[in-house]
């Protein structure tokens, strides 16, 4: 599967609407973006099931900006619409493909409970 355009009009239907996603922020200018794309296209070909989109920050600057890029390239992770994963720098093939087998494997209900307690944990905190 080819890699998927990802633009601040159908980010979040994007992100949403499929098990997982990944998301590659880069821009035209960027060297090691450049170096990291035909890894991330390779991984798209090797995992149809996950959808592997690309935002270029220069044309998608609002859509950067909400994602608080500051490096790129800048990998996130999506499963189930929750945010798994974001680290900036370019991964070599083998620890992409190490990324996309821990996503699918992830027990979501598991995440969702973490994420409740730290929720909990920030609200006792605030009072």
């Amino acid at each position: 599967m080819a890699t998927q355009t990802l633009t601040a009009q159908n980010f979040d239907e994007v992100v949403t609407g499929n098990d997982v996603v990944l998301v590659d922020f880069w821009a035209d200018w960027c060297g090691p973006c450049k170096q990291f794309a035909p890894t991330y296209d390779k991984s798209s070909d090797k995992h149809p099931d996950v959808v592997h989109g690309k935002v270029d920050t220069e044309a998608e600057q609002s859509l950067a900006a909400a994602a608080n890029i500051r490096s790129i390239p800048t990998i996130m992770a999506f499963r189930e619409g929750v945010l798994v994963f974001a680290q900036p720098g370019a991964l070599p093939p083998d620890a992409l493909e190490d990324l996309v087998t821990q996503v699918k494997e992830l027990d979501m209900d598991d995440v969702r409970k973490q994420i409740a307690e730290q929720a909990e944990q920030g609200a006792d905190q605030a009072e």
